[in-house]
């Protein structure tokens, strides 16, 4: 069976004002990739707890990130073909993914649905527990997006295949 397709966003903070700094994806095949994001010149907003989290500096952005548009197109040159990603953070990650196509002048080739909807009850009633286990097992760097995607995609894996 196929894995679905994972994605998480790292972003500014949270609430107005926010943007997305990072996208991540874990593949099907279970690859992983991810790109900074340059933030746009009307993007301000900075969170310094947003920044402890994911350890991302906004200079390091403006250095190394990827324009909007590079990141858009990358995105839909990855999901067009499947159609769908999922996001456990379906209202914050959709919210900024919009952010990101509005500022690439494109729209996505693809949707993205909340996680939650692959999710069986016994899938539900073990995932924090299974997804803890896998942080400690595999020493997974949190709050940053590819590996934040591929530690969703491998809980969802763990729980489908374990029955809980």
């Amino acid at each position: 069976m196929t894995l679905p397709t994972l994605l998480d966003i790292e972003a500014s903070g949270f609430g107005r004002g926010s943007y997305p700094i990072e996208v991540g994806l874990a593949r099907a095949d279970g690859s992983v990739c991810a790109f900074l994001i340059q933030p746009q010149n009307e993007w301000t907003h900075w969170d310094p707890k947003a920044e402890l989290l994911h350890g991302i500096s906004r200079s390091r952005l403006e250095r190394e990130g990827y324009p909007a548009i590079e990141v858009a197109r990358w995105l839909n040159d990855e999901l067009a073909e499947i159609g769908i990603a999922y996001s456990d953070s379906w209202g914050y990650d959709s919210t900024w993914l919009s952010l990101l196509f509005h500022h690439a002048g494109m729209l996505p080739r693809f949707r993205l649905e909340a996680l939650r909807s692959l999710l069986d009850e016994s899938q539900l009633s073990c995932w924090k527990r299974t997804k803890e286990a896998l942080i400690r097992e595999r020493g997974i760097q949190r709050h940053r997006a590819g590996e934040d995607a591929r530690l969703l995609q491998l809980t969802y894996l763990r729980t489908r295949d374990a029955g809980c």
